[in-house]
């Protein structure tokens, strides 16, 4: 699949979260394997402005390629502006939101709440693609509510505008993240372009990649919660999509390297006091996952990591934890050979 002059190495792409696809955990899924990584969210207008904590949400030019940044907005001349500073400051593609959900966001008629308004979205989109040099792409839900599932009327319009991607969450606004993504519906926004399109929601395994991709007809799949604690799951689903076979998650030990170089690098991308307290909820999440096999001791650690206060005594305590689950798989290992 490709995005302009930019051939992506898997279909399988990493989604914006916000407050969790910052530079770190998109720098480690990228060096992972990664189809695709997305930065989390930038206000356009906050961006021109260079608040700080926005510009550095838009981090990653040199470190990761191609840099993606998702920019969202309700005025054309704001979001014009924020793409020519993104593109500026090294960004490769740039990713309109009009599929977050949340209140904030769509009180303030961005996000999702711009699909009750396809011609006003549409403006936007058109100052978007007109302010830049690189590939302009499109994230959106299937719509704002059961009534109005306008996703492929968007999807078309926003392809003669110029836009070339679009992914689409398989669910309304006003589902938020309840009940089970439409994974049938996003095929009828892939009968209406010719432009690459990517399903999203609900891939929580390399059979449901499979799913979605067949019932959406998709070129790619999106994948966001799922990641969360394995962000090396989008290499073994895109290996699975490839040869159908089940690739296995890295060993004990290789996880203990990821999860610590994680926590390092997000000290050194915010300071100590800031990236301890931000790197909480990924060591909950890596724990959550390695609980799954060795549930007594994850679920200990985890109890002991979000109570630390110094970084040292929690890589300590993580570097503990995997050196133990890496010597308990070889004691069985060897127990079965024998």
């Amino acid at each position: 699949m490709s995005i302009g002059s930019h051939t992506l190495a898997s279909p399988v792409l990493l989604a914006p979260m916000a407050g969790i696809t910052d530079l770190p955990f998109r720098r480690c899924a990228h060096n992972l394997g990664a189809g695709l990584v997305v930065s989390e969210m930038v206000a356009s207008d906050e961006l021109v402005r260079a608040r700080p904590d926005v510009v550095r949400r838009a981090a990653g030019a040199g470190e990761v390629d191609p840099l993606v940044i998702q920019i969202a907005g309700r005025e054309a001349y704001w979001m014009a502006e924020g793409a020519r500073l993104a593109e500026a400051s090294g960004a490769d593609i740039i990713d309109i939101n009009m599929g977050c959900p949340a209140k904030a966001v769509t009180t303030g008629l961005s996000g999702s709440a711009l699909m009750r308004n396809l011609d006003h979205a549409l403006s936007l989109i058109e100052a978007t693609v007109g302010a830049v040099s690189v590939p302009v792409t499109l994230k959106m839900r299937t719509g704002w509510d059961d009534e109005t599932r306008n996703a492929p009327e968007l999807a078309r319009r926003a392809e003669a505008a110029g836009v070339q991607m679009v992914t689409v969450h398989g669910r309304t606004r006003c589902q938020f993240y309840k009940g089970r993504a439409d994974w049938d519906f996003i095929a009828r926004v892939k009968d209406a372009v010719s432009i690459p399109v990517v399903a999203n929601g609900d891939v929580l395994s390399c059979e449901d990649a499979e799913q979605i991709l067949a019932r959406s007809n998709a070129d790619g799949v999106m994948i966001g919660r799922g990641a969360q604690g394995r962000p090396w799951f989008l290499t073994q689903v895109a290996h699975y999509l490839k040869t159908g076979e089940r690739l296995a998650p890295p060993s004990w030990a290789e996880q203990g390297r990821i999860v610590s170089a994680h926590y390092r690098d997000m000290l050194s991308h915010y300071g100590n006091e800031l990236g301890a307290r931000m790197a909480r909820k990924h060591l909950v999440w890596y724990l959550e996952e390695a609980s799954r096999f060795f549930p007594d001791d994850a679920m200990a650690v985890k109890s002991e990591v979000v109570r630390m206060r110094e970084p040292l005594a929690v890589l300590a305590a993580i570097d503990h934890f995997y050196e133990r689950a890496a010597n308990a798989s070889v004691d069985a290992e060897t127990s079965e050979a024998a």
